[in-house]
């Protein structure tokens, strides 16, 4: 059987395909239509269909629009409550008759498709599924924390082959994703967007703001939490676009951060005591919090921790395909990586080479090559295999570094335009990773958890390692990745690191580079050395020098 899943009501649109129980193909429209998270300067933005992404997913599995058995709206209208405390009625009577005419929108959309074949999935319910169904786990503790869905901003429960028991949810208007977005705004940043920079900027503070943040930020003890009303200018005057922050605006994101974790770890010792389940898996946007899931590990109840790389809005499009799927019969297979996207063949790239009349080569041993270019201190913009779903570069849209010049932190941050606090990330072989990283799960393949990075490495690997003493690393597994599992390995034969810089192939306010026009674009707008698009190599030199 076939199921479409679809996300498109508050941000990040996007579509994914799951045929016979098996994800087929996933991918979010922001790399189509090149507006990040799908926003346009207006507030319907956010409602914006995912038509590029879920044509081509079709098109992925070589089917129509007819041919498919059901489609899920990762957003059930129904649940909506009418003058819920703290919501703005006006925004939720549009939000609440789009998402009804929807099924109409995508038979436009889509040809073919009949409107009937649209289900409504519960936000929430979507997200559980995208962790729950999704994970390599056949039961599970499920929990699910984001800014809000239809009325409740959070979900925890437990997954039993496949059926899910609710056994909390938290009503509107309270909310720790919210909460985190208004200080993200506070701070100067773009709200449901920019919030992994307050994450960053927190380890540049001390919490000494907590005291007061837990009087107003709780655990109710019953599964649920509340968050009042905070007067952020309190602790910090609100920063306008561009403009510095100060140590007050460090220690107010530290004491956030500090918060969110505490309140996170009374949810997840409820959700054990209720469940006794030795895994637990995450979904929403908080779950991108890899400070927080770090913490939740090493001080929490549960065994293994699980979270989707996706976990954003992006990712109810898959679970909200899963839970069709399970609901007709079809027993969900684990998700098989992040690698979802878009791909090309290498005669395809060399074509795209051709008609940008681009010089390149092909190198005979492409490991080697870009490990001397990595190992000379040049930056390389990595395209290869299909495109990943979710907000990291996981080594197929990479830009990659030397991690042993300290300078190649700000370097890399001025190549993608962003704030010099932003971390970069490195990039290790599974089994190498133990003796340069410590505390965190491994592997790690998705870089959704902090490590401590071993003393005797911090001066070894200076631009990985954050002001903190972590990295958030990406573990490489051969099967998986056996062209940069060798690359890997040539750049430790020429300079004694088994580790390289990863940070995602884009630039700032733009969605990760999908296509070979986005990569050529980047390539030919940002000081970047060398181009590797699929098995070819292109040189910054040659390229302006022809």
């Amino acid at each position: 059987m076939k199921f479409l899943g679809l996300n498109a009501i508050f941000h990040d649109p996007a579509a994914a395909l799951v045929v016979d129980g098996h994800v087929v193909a996933a991918a979010e429209e922001e790399r189509f239509s090149r507006r990040k998270h799908g926003k346009r300067p207006v507030p319907f933005s956010a409602w914006e269909l995912p038509e590029q992404a879920a044509a081509w997913c079709l098109e992925q599995a070589g089917l129509k629009p007819e041919d498919l058995d059901a489609v899920a709206y990762s957003y059930d209208p129904a649940l909506v409550r009418p003058g819920q405390k703290g919501l703005d009625e006006r925004w939720e009577d549009l939000r609440t008759t789009y998402a009804h005419r929807a099924p109409a929108f995508l038979a436009t959309a889509l040809p073919g498709l009949d409107p009937a074949q649209v289900r409504y999935v519960p936000h929430h319910v979507a997200h559980a599924a995208s962790a729950g169904l999704a994970a390599p786990y056949r039961n599970s503790a499920v929990l699910v924390c984001d800014g809000r869905g239809e009325a409740v901003s959070h979900l925890a429960g437990h997954y039993r082959d496949g059926e899910l028991t609710v056994l909390a949810t938290q009503e509107l208007p309270h909310s720790l994703g919210l909460m985190y977005e208004e200080v993200t705004e506070h701070l100067g940043f773009m709200r449901s967007s920019d919030e992994y920079k307050v994450m960053a900027l927190a380890s540049y503070g001390e919490p000494r703001f907590l005291g007061e943040l837990r009087e107003l930020i709780y655990a109710t003890g019953d599964g649920g939490f509340r968050v009042e009303p905070v007067d952020w200018g309190g602790y910090a005057k609100a920063l306008g676009k561009g403009e510095a922050w100060s140590a007050d605006h460090a220690d107010l994101a530290a004491s956030v951060q500090k918060r969110l974790e505490e309140v996170l770890l009374d949810l997840a010792r409820w959700l054990h005591e209720r469940t006794g389940e030795r895994y637990l898996t995450m979904a929403g946007g908080v779950a991108l919090n890899c400070v927080a899931n770090t913490r939740l590990l090493a001080e929490g109840p549960f065994e293994e921790i699980w979270v989707q790389p996706a976990a954003g809005d992006s990712g109810t499009a898959l679970g909200g395909a899963l839970h069709l799927a399970h609901a007709f019969g079809e027993p969900a297979a684990p998700m098989p990586g992040a690698d979802l996207g878009r791909g090309w063949t290498d005669e395809e790239l060399a074509a795209w080479l051709d008609v940008a009349r681009v010089p390149y080569e092909r190198p005979r041993d492409l490991a080697a090559a870009v490990a001397a270019e990595l190992a000379a201190d040049r930056i390389i913009a990595w395209f290869q295999g299909r495109s990943e779903y979710g907000p990291r570069a996981l080594g197929r849209r990479s830009l990659l570094a030397h991690p042993g010049r300290a300078d190649n932190t700000e370097r890399l941050n001025d190549v993608k335009g962003r704030e010099q606090f932003r971390p970069i990330a490195p990039m290790v072989l599974a089994e190498r990773a133990g003796e340069i990283f410590e505390r965190g799960p491994m592997p790690s393949p998705y870089m959704l958890f902090v490590h401590d990075v071993r003393p005797e490495w911090r001066e070894r690997i200076p631009a990985v390692v954050h002001v903190d003493g972590t990295a958030r690393i990406q573990t490489v597994d051969r099967a998986d990745h056996p062209l940069m599992a060798r690359t890997l390995e040539e750049f430790e034969a020429r300079t004694g690191i088994p580790v390289v810089v990863n940070t995602s192939l884009n630039t700032a306010g733009r969605p990760m580079v999908d296509d070979p026009r986005d990569a050529l674009e980047c390539f030919g707008s940002a000081p970047v050395d060398v181009l590797v698009l699929g098995p070819y190599l292109i040189r910054r030199g040659q390229v302006f020098a022809s």
